[in-house]
């Protein structure tokens, strides 16, 4: 019997582990879990924060965390992940994950990288024209990116369409000259003597190009490029709101009738809610439920294998654990493991999903209860990482620590 070509591979965020440039430009000990943590309700019925439950706040430098997030994605029918790569003339930042991912024989859950090409700004606080670490596309980054990442694209676990590494571009329209970096990539490539390339440039940012951009493929990156009408109205907010709330659904069915103009590999997302990251300026999916999700990722594969041929079968999910922007499928406190379980029935053929299911936003007793005990969870993370910072101070004051921990205890009940 020959194996399902389709392969669904999801989008891998690097961010969670400290950095020496993060603690300069947020705070000591700053990484993914930070941000998150501090999401706050912003309506009732708002699921704010979004919060780990099987993995915990987990930290990319530990091995056994790598290997259980590839244990849960295999069994869950994932063929790979496509991790971000941030690369700056020759300067990488967030890699350790990566490196050590690829450094260790028991890791043999296959990858494919996305540069991640974009200028790091302090735009999740407003002040997106403050440039932190520029992208500068210098006239020999073109083959320094190629040599930097040589050695990835030739791992045996590396994936390949039709015996091609895949590389993807986050957003190629920002490239100067696309087209001749493209082609300057392809023939160094030639010149190692490693065939060919697949290059798929992701539809963010406005961008529905690929072919004018040098790029053998398009790949959707929902909600980039969305179109689906506001449903602010409908919604009775704490405070003023000027981002976007928006039904799933109807996000999903714009996704999903799109036409298709040559190839493109269409993408779906579990849920999305980036209120950690921007607040009262977010834009929110409701019904971003695992119901609502495996009836749009049925729809998304079997719209693939009618379109698509042998290795080029594929889907992207964003994201792995986007847990700022509540787009993950890591078990959560609210849903568990049941992302992880629709993805699994979608890839084996046995999903009942039929419709998408419209869901209600209103508060009710439970959802309340629910918040003070999420709430418990992050008053524990931040004393702990303040804990942490200040230890010798609270180890020498144990009734403070002994109040502190109190405190936090409170809550969660």
């Amino acid at each position: 019997m020959n194996p399902d070509p389709l392969r669904l591979i999801a989008f891998f965020l690097t961010q969670f582990h400290p950095i020496a440039e993060n603690d300069a430009w947020w705070g000591p000990g700053f990484t993914e879990w930070t941000t998150a943590t501090r999401a706050r309700p912003l309506f009732p019925g708002h699921y704010q924060p979004h919060l780990p439950a099987d993995l915990g706040f987990y930290d990319l430098r530990v091995a056994e965390t790598r290997r259980r997030q590839m244990a849960m994605a295999r069994a869950a029918g994932l063929a790979g992940f496509c991790y971000y790569y941030y690369w700056f003339s020759g300067r990488r930042l967030l890699e350790r994950p990566l490196e050590e991912m690829f450094a260790d024989p028991a890791s043999d859950l296959p990858y494919c990288l996305c540069w991640a090409n974009e200028s790091w700004t302090r735009r999740w606080n407003g002040s997106e024209h403050e440039v932190l670490m520029h992208q500068r596309y210098l006239p020999e980054d073109d083959v320094r990116f190629m040599q930097d990442i040589e050695r990835f694209l030739l791992d045996e676990r590396y994936i390949r369409v039709d015996g091609k590494p895949l590389l993807m571009v986050y957003r190629p329209q920002q490239m100067p000259h696309a087209p001749r970096s493209t082609e300057a990539w392809r023939a160094w490539w030639r010149s190692r003597g490693h065939g060919e390339l697949h290059l798929v440039a992701a539809l963010t940012h406005g961008n529905r190009q690929f072919a004018t951009l040098g790029f053998d493929a398009g790949a959707e990156f929902p909600p980039h490029n969305l179109q689906a009408r506001s449903i602010n109205s409908s919604l009775s907010f704490f405070e003023d709101f000027t981002g976007t709330a928006v039904a799933y659904e109807e996000a999903a069915t714009s996704y999903l009738d799109r036409p298709q103009s040559g190839p493109v590999y269409r993408g779906v997302f579990p849920s999305w809610d980036n209120t950690a990251r921007v607040k009262s300026r977010s834009t929110i999916f409701l019904g971003g439920t695992p119901a609502n999700y495996e009836f749009w990722l049925r729809c998304a594969v079997e719209r693939t294998r009618r379109e698509r041929q042998g290795d080029q079968q594929i889907v992207f999910i964003n994201a792995w654990n986007e847990w700022a922007e509540g787009c993950h499928l890591e078990p959560d406190q609210r849903y568990g493991s049941a992302f992880l379980e629709a993805t699994q029935r979608v890839k084996q053929g046995r999903s009942a999903a039929i419709a998408f299911e419209p869901q209600p936003v209103a508060a009710n007793s439970e959802e309340e209860r629910g918040f003070f005990k999420d709430l418990g969870h992050v008053v524990r993370y931040h004393l702990a990482r303040r804990l942490g910072h200040a230890r010798l101070f609270v180890n020498r004051h144990p009734r403070l620590k002994s109040v502190l921990l109190a405190v936090a205890g409170r809550f969660s009940r």
